[in-house]
């Protein structure tokens, strides 16, 4: 019986030649019928995976059996289904790209990375190291969020402070604006979704002054993991798969707020009007409702 499965992982450190990486990848995974997407760059590798457990762990052994990603940062979660012709239901493809960053922050200049990774990035934290900090520096402390605000809509640390942003491009220029420059007295914790968009947020964030900064090891994947819903962290997290998100217990708290109807929900949808990319936090009845600027076009459509 196919055991469906899926894995985040990201690796920083120099590639000499990233377009022989990807036609590696692309044939290793189309060899196992495996689907997801991979960004690499001259910096490293990111990508989200899923396929038939068998198959997968043959991935991961070729994966890491190059020098440069052996110690990559890989975390494993339950896919939905196989199907009939022995694909990831999870993923309606397989994308193997290289681009100027892996993840896109719009400042791969700013980036630096060794073979230990990423240069002058914020002090890494376990989750239980974390529960230290905020036991010691109580609401001195605050919680980054490094995601965009849909992706916290339905979940985050309590308490966090959440940038009103679409994509990650967004953040240099808020940090450039001084938007946050308040914080730069505090401890600052930064978190992601795996980890990766910390390691590189941190290191923005020091060298724009902010003095006390840290990053979630393993992001809020291997917090929950750790603690579940049982901590610091409250609602669902967004996935970038056919899932849409996933809780960590059978009692995670429903924060998101439908922008429909407003009632609680833990669900996101892309407008469904064709040519709007838009994405927000929204409820099963209200998910055929365009988004507030489309809808004004059609309410203006029909009265013409």
């Amino acid at each position: 019986m196919a055991t469906p499965k899926i894995v985040l992982f990201y690796a920083f450190a120099p590639l000499p030649d990233p377009e022989a990486i990807r036609l590696w990848q692309r044939d290793l995974c189309a060899s196992l019928q495996i689907r997801g997407r991979i960004l690499i760059s001259a910096d490293g590798i990111n990508g989200t995976l899923g396929g038939d457990l068998p198959a997968v762990k043959r991935w991961l052994r070729s994966f890491r059996a190059y020098p440069a990603f052996r110690d990559a940062d890989v975390k494993w979660s339950e896919g939905t289904a196989i199907d009939a012709d022995g694909f990831s239901t999870d993923f309606p493809a397989l994308s193997v790209r290289v681009r100027d960053e892996i993840v896109s922050f719009g400042a791969p200049h700013e980036l630096t990375v060794d073979e230990r990774g990423v240069v002058g990035g914020g002090e890494r934290l376990s989750p239980e190291e974390l529960h230290e900090l905020v036991a010691a520096r109580g609401e001195e402390l605050v919680f980054f969020d490094g995601r965009n605000a849909v992706e916290a809509g339905i979940g985050r640390f309590r308490g966090a402070v959440v940038p009103e942003v679409d994509n990650t491009r967004e953040f240099v220029g808020l940090l450039d604006s001084g938007a946050f420059d308040d914080l730069k007295g505090r401890p600052v914790v930064t978190y992601c979704t795996g980890g990766i968009r910390c390691e590189v947020l941190s290191g923005l964030m020091k060298t724009r002054g902010f003095d006390e900064v840290y990053q979630l090891d393993g992001g809020i994947v291997h917090y929950g993991e750790t603690f579940g819903d049982d901590g610091l962290w409250e609602g669902s997290l967004y996935v970038f798969d056919g899932r849409g998100s996933i809780d960590f217990s059978d009692h995670a708290a429903v924060i998101g707020r439908c922008a429909g109807c407003g009632g609680a929900t833990n669900r996101t949808a892309n407008c469904p009007d064709a040519s709007c990319r838009r994405q927000f936090v929204v409820c099963a009845d209200c998910a055929a409702v365009p988004c507030e600027d489309h809808a004004e076009r059609v309410n203006t459509d029909r009265g013409r």
